[in-house]
């Protein structure tokens, strides 16, 4: 049996439900940010380069916070 079926026979229904819909909310803003279309290695890739980039940098993780901050205040645009 595969890891996760394991781990998703352990959970219960509630948090499979919530676990679920964090993913798809993850995944939503993978399509925010334009890159719906890149390729799974090019996006674990970003993601791991921006995690060591904030890591233990305030200034950073500031200016990333402003932009996604930004880009949710123009959904309405």
């Amino acid at each position: 049996m595969a890891r996760l079926e394991r781990m998703a026979k352990g959970m219960t229904t509630d948090a499979r439900k919530k676990d679920t819909r964090e993913k798809i909310e993850l995944g939503g803003l993978i399509v925010k940010a334009g890159l719906r279309y890149e390729k799974r290695a090019l996006l674990l890739g970003l993601l791991i380069e921006a995690g060591k980039r904030i890591k233990g940098n305030k200034a950073e993780r500031s200016r990333m916070t402003v932009i996604g901050a930004e880009e949710f205040g123009n959904d309405s645009e």
